[in-house]
């Protein structure tokens, strides 16, 4: 068939008209996606909730009981500033002398007084004093673009230096994170730590954030990754100031000197339990792993609360000495 050179002059048009229309309906729709995913103010912390899918009204009374007693310690609000000149805020719960002290680091659209009622009597019985970190952009901490762990590895850093302020050379530190939290601990695990950190514990942290949005792209939205990803990750990097991919906590762990214990739902929709897979087949340092069966994202404490326990009991005694 020939076609007339005018024809074929139109259908070049309509395509390169249909291929910017694409090109800005995609744009559009990655700036949209971006906002509403790390600016503070419009990642929700209900919209979280229903993404993850964990029932958490199961586990309230518990929780809520459990709260009342934690409160009812004796504790404080502190700060430390950030390498680029934000005020971070954490609570302290002193036990003792605080030679022995965890820092806990919350999940995405929490804040450090919420993540962490269910384990406050398990740390405390052991004679743990826990710090509670509000993380960049989360609860009483400055900023306006959430970290994915990237940029709160070096906060992690700043609260390290605060507990040995506070506590003493001879302390000794475990840091316990949970989801984006639990990102952050393990990419932490890459920096060169103070040997008073004695151990690492991740409960359902992802990779990147670059390959957690591309999970929930696909799985949630039904929609492809690509380009949203590339043009977000393009757009953090111009107003966050990292990438979605520059810290991966599964190349990260490949220069962990700091044992680490990986937790993990096997019921995990929201970080898939493979995240914990691949970062555990990567991590160089001394390594454990417990996939607690039918636990949704977060649930691994309340799901099975005597392995949960007995697995941070076994990191305790091999790092502790106190």
């Amino acid at each position: 068939m020939i076609m007339k050179k005018g024809a074929a002059k139109n259908i070049a048009k309509g395509a390169a008209l249909l291929a910017g229309t694409l090109t800005a309906a995609e744009t559009v729709g990655s700036v949209y996606f971006y906002r509403r995913t790390m600016i503070r103010g419009n990642a929700k912390t209900k919209r979280t909730i229903k993404m993850a899918g964990t029932d958490w009204s199961q586990y309230m009374p518990l929780i809520e009981e459990r709260k009342v007693r934690m409160m009812g310690q004796l504790h404080e609000d502190v700060y430390v500033e950030s390498d680029d000149g934000l005020r971070l805020h954490a609570t302290w719960f002193p036990c003792g002398e605080g030679k022995k002290t965890v820092i806990c680091f919350h999940g995405y659209t929490s804040r450090g007084l919420s993540d962490y009622i269910g384990l406050s009597e398990y740390y405390r019985s052991r004679g743990f004093s826990m710090l509670l970190a509000d993380e960049r952009a989360h609860g009483e901490s400055e900023g306006t673009y959430i970290g994915f762990g990237c940029r709160d590895r070096y906060d992690a850093v700043k609260w390290i230096g605060w507990v040995l302020e506070k506590c003493g050379e001879d302390v000794q530190i475990l840091l316990h994170g949970t989801s984006m939290g639990g990102a952050a601990v393990l990419m932490c695990s890459g920096l060169s730590l103070p040997p008073q950190v004695k151990g690492i514990i991740s409960d359902c942290g992802f990779t990147s954030a670059k390959e957690v949005f591309s999970h929930v792209l696909r799985t949630m939205y039904h929609m492809p990754a690509f380009p949203m990803i590339q043009i977000a990750d393009r757009i953090n990097q111009k107003t966050a100031g990292y990438g979605l991919d520059e810290c991966n906590a599964a190349r990260e762990v490949r220069k962990a000197r700091v044992p680490v214990l990986l937790i993990h739902g096997s019921a995990d929709t929201f970080v898939p339990c493979r995240m914990c897979d691949e970062i555990y087949e990567n991590c160089a340092s001394p390594k454990r792993k417990l996939i607690v069966e039918g636990a949704a994202h977060a649930e691994s404490y309340y799901k099975d609360p005597k392995a949960y326990e007995r697995a941070l009991d076994e990191l305790i005694k091999e790092t502790i000495t106190v």
